[in-house]
């Protein structure tokens, strides 16, 4: 397939700043890693389920990804495809504003179990949108701009959630009850999110023939990626133990809060900070991938989220909280442009949306463990522990990509031969 000239590229690359940009302002109202988990804590949801919030919504973001890259191999026009599926995403987010503004459901004493199974819809709906918006995004972009593209897209997506979390923190501190502050936050989610969909409209795809695929042709390309491709497997490894960060995420909004006491009005200064990080992060991952490779981007996100836990350890005052989420966005920020980029890299002409699918569905049952594991040791009262477990797990996961997974940027040959 002949690859997307750069014109183009960079004309898809400025309405996908738009579309980040927006994306980032809505989902600055329902952040997993803070609003979520304090959002469910103040409906009554026990503690575990609140701290577990990050962790369940990878899991399910995972669980449709596998069989949404299967019913959709064939799809033709993509771009109508990634418009119509986020029609998913959009329903969830206005019917969570329409109940928490204006439903006695919002304040019944099941609110909190109301909300949870919203929120399961939402994670379930971003796990059908990701595999055909990766697709979406491989038809869109240049291979050897491709880092920047990312880098730049999700650092105005964090611009956009730097603006939203300013939003957000007065909309907290604002006379407006709960639960209907948090009504409102979804509504803006939702009319954000239409703006970003709407953005996908005037990208330019590349030119390319469509070859049909059967579900048996993808069934054995799939056993293929599974079976004969030792880096993606130690690729894969690594990233068992960055699960680690699942738990992790919702766990120090919590556990910082019991520490410290601070009012929820400081949700919206941690998402400014944690944009504010996340914006730097991405566009100096996506440049730093480009030129040295993906996995030193990695390497970076994960070593910031073991700097996170080691503050969350040692924490004295808010200024180490502040910390612990600046670190967090700085992690964040490195490693979605890094792992969006090793897929295409490690994918090669293969089908992007199989490797994005198969990495979630494999991940999604060591996430579930972690959670599980974790939400014990929090419900015995045992944070510190928590804290110590993920801590090691992220440093073993930093050795294994270190140490033995080669940067398929630079193994092209290697790849491509050992799938074949």
């Amino acid at each position: 397939m002949k690859d997307l000239s750069l014109k183009d590229h960079y004309h898809n690359q400025n309405y996908n700043i738009i579309h980040e940009f927006f994306w980032g302002f809505g989902t600055a109202f329902h952040t997993v890693y803070a609003v979520v988990p304090l959002f469910l804590k103040k409906l009554g949801a026990p503690e575990a389920i609140a701290v577990s919030s990050t962790g369940m919504f990878s899991v399910l973001v995972a669980i449709p990804m596998l069989i949404t890259a299967a019913l959709s191999r064939n799809i033709v026009s993509l771009k109508k495809a990634v418009i119509y599926i986020h029609f998913l995403i959009l329903i969830v987010s206005f019917l969570m504003g329409y109940i928490f503004c204006f439903s006695s459901l919002g304040t019944s004493p099941n609110a909190w179990k109301i909300y949870l199974f919203f929120f399961l819809l939402y994670g379930l709906s971003v796990g059908i949108i990701v595999p055909i918006w990766a697709d979406f995004l491989d038809k869109t972009t240049n291979k050897s701009a491709r880092g920047q593209f990312f880098g730049l897209g999700f650092a105005f997506n964090s611009i956009g959630g730097f603006a939203g979390g300013i939003v957000l923190k007065y909309l907290l501190h604002a006379d407006i009850p709960f639960p209907i502050n948090f009504g409102y936050g979804f509504f803006i989610l939702f009319f954000s999110l239409i703006i970003g969909t709407i953005v996908f409209y005037f990208y330019k795809e590349k030119k390319h023939q469509h070859y049909k695929k059967s579900l048996l042709q993808f069934k054995k390309e799939t056993k293929l990626i599974i079976n004969s491709h030792p880096n993606f497997h130690k690729y894969l490894i690594s990233r068992v133990f960055y699960c680690a960060t699942l738990p992790a995420m919702g766990l120090y909004a919590i556990h910082c809060q019991n520490k410290f006491n601070f009012e929820i009005s400081e949700v919206g200064v941690f998402t400014i900070l944690n944009v504010t990080a996340m914006g730097f992060f991405s566009y100096f991952s996506g440049n730093i991938g480009d030129r040295y490779g993906h996995k030193n981007s990695l390497i970076i996100a994960y070593s910031l989220h073991l700097l996170a836990i080691l503050l969350v350890l040692f924490s004295k005052n808010m200024f180490w909280v502040y910390g612990v989420f600046i670190m967090v966005g700085a992690g964040q920020g490195s490693f979605m442009p890094a792992a969006m980029n090793l897929i295409y890299d490690f994918a090669g002409d293969r089908d992007k949306k199989t490797y994005m699918a198969l990495i979630d569905s494999f991940l999604a049952p060591f996430a579930f463990i972690f959670i599980l594991s974790i939400g014990s040791l929090i419900n015995n009262g045992k944070y510190i522990l928590s804290l110590y477990i993920m801590g090691s797990s992220l440093f073993i996961a930093i050795i294994i990509l270190y140490f033995f997974v080669n940067d398929p940027k630079h193994n092209t040959n290697q790849i491509i031969s050992a799938t074949q």
